[in-house]
Order: structure tokens, then sequence, then C-alpha cells
């Protein structure tokens, strides 16, 4: 087997791990689980697909009714891998929600589809969890928010830091007082690089297509860092966004950037964000600078912590999150059940609006050499 596949496979199987880990409860702490949601799948070009579908009999919290993809070969692809009947598939969306009967769906497009597809089916009412970032455009954003609430549903964006501990831990440190105000926040997000990880070639034509997924590493890995930050000053939008990308491997990526590093200006603080295709190793991490201590993110849950009166920084382990709010579709399930009005969070629609704005100013910084001034969104 090559190397590079060897390579693929291992950050693969560690990255969805993380987005979907499986946890066994102690005979002593078991709960009842809920009854499983019923989802259907929107595309599969998505490479994050592969992941849902290879830990979802695992965690028995969703049962997956139907996918929809038009195209043969993926589909067929999909079907071979993971023994799906042929009934399970669809090249229509609405053929499928009238047949199959969701209770939620997921949808693994391309970003630039997000809006369309979100467009298409608001009608039947029912929630929607797009992969991250929301979408490619401010514009595309407000008519996502607007379909949304026209048709009262719930659209949820999935990031993998969403279900790290380490990062709600550090969120509770800046809401407990125990940091002080917030002063700065620096975010690293990303890995060697989408063409040294051998994706599913669907995957990468779509990645590396501006006009598909925004930008390059700018969108891929920033939008993970000004989700945070959002999340972490309560929607707040800052004032300027300054943004510089590279283009360090101009013959693999000739039309998308490939490191990115995006500045957010508040009135208090301040925010840098640094996502990249060309980091040596895949890594996601968040340090958080109060004005009387710090909290620094070490992978999923692990973390070290500084507060005032402290002689020297202590490694700790986040607590677990609770049941609900520690994956994708347990986290979705408790949204279907009416446990969850997403709202404020990582995953909620107020939140990624901002981070659209955000992400948008960033890419137009990029294109001026000049930091962009935002404007209060109407709500």
């Amino acid at each position: 087997m090559p190397r590079a596949f060897t390579r693929f496979a291992f950050w693969l199987s560690s990255l969805f791990l993380m987005a979907f880990p499986v946890i066994a409860p102690s005979p002593a702490t078991a709960q009842p689980q809920p009854t499983p949601i019923k989802v259907a799948v929107i595309g599969l070009v998505h490479g994050h697909a592969d992941g849902f579908l290879t830990y979802l009999p695992q965690r028995k919290n969703a049962e997956l009714v139907g996918i929809c993809e038009p195209d043969q070969e993926v589909a067929a692809r999909y079907a071979k891998k993971f023994g799906l009947p042929q009934s399970m598939f669809f090249t229509g969306v609405d053929e499928m929600i009238e047949t199959r009967h969701p209770q939620a769906l997921l949808l693994y497009n391309a970003t630039a589809d997000h809006r369309k597809v979100i467009e298409t089916v608001a009608h039947y009412g029912l929630p929607i969890m797009a992969e991250k970032p929301l979408t490619i455009s401010l514009d595309d954003a407000l008519a996502i928010r607007k379909v949304a609430r026209e048709n009262h549903i719930q659209v949820l964006v999935n990031y993998e830091t969403m279900w790290y501990s380490s990062n709600r831990a550090a969120y509770d440190e800046v809401q407990q007082g125990r940091l002080g105000p917030v002063r700065k926040v620096v975010v690293h997000d990303g890995h060697q690089g989408p063409a040294d990880l051998n994706l599913q070639p669907e995957f990468l034509r779509w990645l590396l297509d501006p006009a598909r997924n925004g930008a390059g590493a700018l969108y891929d890995f920033g939008c993970y860092g000004v989700d945070l930050m959002t999340w972490l000053m309560h929607g707040e939008a800052p004032l300027t966004v300054t943004a510089v990308a590279n283009h360090d491997k101009p013959q693999t990526y000739p039309k998308v950037d490939d490191d990115a590093t995006i500045v957010l200006a508040y009135p208090r603080a301040q925010a840098i964000v640094q996502g990249s295709w060309n980091w040596p190793f895949a890594r996601k991490d968040m340090e958080v600078y109060g004005a009387t201590g710090y909290a620094i993110t070490v992978g999923p849950d692990k973390m070290r912590i500084r507060h005032e009166h402290d002689a020297a920084e202590q490694p700790s382990i986040a607590d677990p999150l609770p049941p609900a709010e520690s994956n994708a579709m347990s986290y979705l399930g408790a949204v279907v059940r009416g446990e969850i009005v997403s709202k404020g969070d990582q995953a909620a629609l107020d939140t990624n609006v901002v981070v659209m704005q955000i992400l948008d100013a960033a890419r137009e910084s990029v294109r001026t050499g000049k930091s962009v001034r935002l404007t209060k969104l109407a709500e």
C-alpha cells in the first residue's frame, strides 16, 4: 500500500474519531439511549460523508434512510463500500424526502451548493445540518437566514471543533471570569494540504475551485477560528477584518490560497486566526488570553491553564461534554426532539451568518490588500 495512502487513512480515521468519538459509558452511569433519528444525506461529494457512514453504525444515534447523489459513479462507489442497497439512493431530493420521510437532512455537497439546496428543501420544515462553513458569501448566508426564518427551520453547521471538550472548557473559563476580560485569541487549524492526503477526486475537484469553495485554506480552515471567536464574543462582529493569504504551493494549488492569516479587531480584544494547508502536521488548537490568565487547548480534551497568582501553568484534561452535545448526530437528535434550540453556539445559524460576514470581508481584504470595516447586519 502506498505510504501516502496510509498516511491519509490514518489522518482521516483520526479526524472522524474526533468528530464522531465513540465513548462507551460505564454500566453504573449508562443512561437509556434516545430513539435514533432518521436522517437523509444530500450529496456525497464532500469527503466527510465517508467518515459519517463509517462511524454511524457504532454510535447508533441516527438511522440513515436515504441518499440523494446525482453522480452515479460516486453513488455506486459508496454503495459498494458500505453495502448500501440501491433502494437507498435517489437522484432527486424531493423524491427522496417524500419517499423516505427523514426527520433531518445532512448536506455533504460542495459549500457553494448549500444555499440552493436549503432553499429547495426548506418547505419540508426539517432541520438541516451542513458541513462547515455555512456557504461561500455573506449574500448566500443572508438568503439562507431568510428562508430559514420563513419556514421556521433550524439550519446548523457542523464543525469538528464543536465536539472538543477543551474548547468548551476554555469558553467556560471565560464565562466564569477566571481569565478576566478577553484580550487576545489565537487559533491554529489545518493540515499538510488536501493534495497531500489523497482525497476522493470529487472532493478535491470542488475544494480547489474558488467558485465552489469560496477560497482555499482561508475558508476551509479559517472558518474554524472565526467560528470559535464569534462564539466567544457572543455573536459580536469585529470592527475590522484584515487578512493575508499565501500561495506557497502554486503548482499544487494554482487557483486558491494555501495559507491564510485573519486578524479581527474588536474594541478591546483581538483575534488572530491561522488556517493553513501547509502545517507539518494536522492541528486544531486555540489560545485564549485574558487580562488575568490564559487557557490553551491542545487537541480535543487537553489544556494548559494559568490563572492570576499561579506560579506556573497547569496541565488539565477537560471534563466530557454532555452526551447530547458531544457529537454531531446526538446534537442533531436533541434538536429534532426539541431538547436544544440552536442559538449562539458554534453550530447556530446566527453565529454562522456573522462567520460568513467575517470570511467574506477576509476574502475582500486579501483581494485589495486593505482592512475591511464591518457594519452591523440588519436583523
